[in-house]
């Protein structure tokens, strides 16, 4: 009986060590293996592989890209770190049991495997190093089955020497740290950037409100807001940084997750020149300076632009890739089919007709631009109004501003406030607020929040009277 039970504690430890690690990753912190895929680019190509992955750690490196391309999908990513984490785990179990009582290995092996695990949570991490662990672990296994002393010796020497061809170093000081732990507000950072690539807009507004303390939290706020057509109207119902949440600049001031950040809003705006400047950077900052993820961004930024020897030569990479050689295929200008057709058509109706000679942070003028160039692009039309007005600059507001019936309330309200400015100053003699598109109702929720402002946060007087210090 007392066998039976420990055949099967053989088998329950390592299962409930596996279960762990996929139950962790795979719903708490999906999204950190997921991004690790879009920077990531394996491709099936002989020559390709064999001129990258030469030299020492070659095996670690191929195996690591090679899994890691698979944690686009949910379930991949988990399964792969918990079977390796499991092995590091046995394998530190069995070693130990060469030297070491059943308890005493145990306990260093659940060291082992928790110190594993943690290094798995870094915000950046690399595969390849936990396969590393994995990899002299498994030659210094192979070692001690010898059973003569002299032969384990001359063996571990050999294979541990074969390791470092093999593996190369388990340690990296940026990919791959010593020390690691969890970061779940991160995470749901990740979940927003990997949301936005997907074009998930309705995932993106529901953990963009989950009180995140990053700027790039109310950027993603506002972009999926812009794209459901809506900013306007929730622009104050979720924490603004005056105007740093609608924009990111490409510069070595931000980090280079932010640096990638910086392009989604220029690209879903039809800048793309500013969206190809910052998939660029962002690719080369990556820590494999690759990436699927931007090489497909910088694929349809051509097809839209039109530069289809630039498109093919990023569609042909990612024909030879596993997971997206289908898409690239599809993609293709003469495998297209209507909805893709329609989709690029209408992207590139709202194309900048010529590049802007003048900083990247000149935002009204970028925004102008696109104005000019399609006069009927929405998304332009609202970051420009809303950028006025997260500045306080009511004048430019005016300018950029247009009456009309149905005007989201921010604009009534923000219309009033010049209205109210300007009559102060005597520069209006006669004021009509119908003129400006602003309705009976706006003029009496006005006169109610100067008698009780904090009723009203969510309105643009509540804003502005913050902001300005009034």
């Amino acid at each position: 009986m007392k066998v039976k039970l420990q055949d099967r504690i053989r088998f329950i430890i390592p299962a409930v060590a596996f279960l762990a690690a996929l139950a962790f990753f795979a719903f708490a912190y999906p999204c950190h293996l997921m991004r690790r895929e879009q920077q990531t680019l394996f491709l099936l190509n002989i020559p390709h592989i064999l001129k990258t992955y030469a030299g020492p750690g070659c095996l670690a490196r191929i195996l690591g890209d090679f899994l890691e391309q698979f944690y686009c999908f949910r379930l991949i990513g988990p399964i792969v770190v918990a079977a390796l984490l499991t092995a590091i785990g046995a394998l530190s179990y069995h070693i130990c049991r060469s030297f070491a009582g059943k308890k005493l290995s145990l306990l260093i092996a659940a060291i082992i495997y928790i110190w594993s695990f943690l290094r798995e949570t870094e915000t950046i991490y690399i595969t390849q190093y936990t396969i590393a662990v994995a990899g002299y672990l498994l030659c210094i296994r192979a070692a001690l089955k010898f059973r003569k002393t002299a032969v384990k010796l001359a063996a571990l020497v050999a294979f541990v020497a074969l390791g470092l061809w093999l593996f190369g170093s388990p340690y990296h000081k940026n990919y791959g740290k010593l020390i690691g732990k969890p970061d779940l507000d991160f995470e749901k950072l990740i979940a927003l950037d990997v949301e936005t690539s997907r074009e998930n807009w309705d995932k993106v507004l529901d953990i963009s409100k989950q009180n995140l303390l990053y700027n790039e939290a109310v950027y993603f706020y506002n972009l999926a807001t812009a794209k459901k057509g809506c900013m306007a109207e929730n622009l104050l119902r979720h924490p603004q940084n005056y105007d740093s949440g609608l924009f990111f600049l490409v510069t070595d001031q931000i980090s280079p997750f932010s640096n990638g950040l910086a392009g989604e809003v220029w690209y879903h705006l039809g800048n793309m020149t500013l969206a190809d400047q910052s998939a660029m950077v962002a690719m080369q900052s990556s820590p494999k300076h690759t990436g699927a993820r931007f090489i497909r961004r910088m694929a349809m930024i051509n097809l839209i632009s039109g530069e289809y020897g630039a498109a093919q030569k990023y569609l042909g990479m990612l024909s030879r890739t596993i997971v997206y050689r289908r898409w690239a295929k599809r993609m293709l200008p003469e495998n297209q089919d209507e909805s893709t057709r329609q989709m690029i058509e209408a992207a590139r109706a709202d194309l900048v007709g010529s590049d802007v000679v003048s900083g990247s942070n000149d935002y009204r003028l970028l925004l102008h631009k696109l104005l000019e160039a399609n006069p009927g692009n929405r998304m332009a039309k609202e970051y420009l109004l809303c950028y006025d007005l997260l500045r306080c600059d009511l004048p430019s507001f005016m300018e950029d501003y247009v009456p009309e019936e149905n005007n989201p309330a921010i604009y009534q309200e923000a219309a009033l406030i010049w209205i109210n400015i300007e009559h102060s100053e005597g520069r209006m003699d006669v004021i009509r607020p119908e003129e400006f598109g602003i309705t009976p109702d706006t003029v009496e929720r006005l006169k109610k929040f100067y008698q009780f402002p904090n009723r009203y946060k969510n309105t643009y007087w509540y804003y502005y009277t913050d902001a300005m210090g009034e």
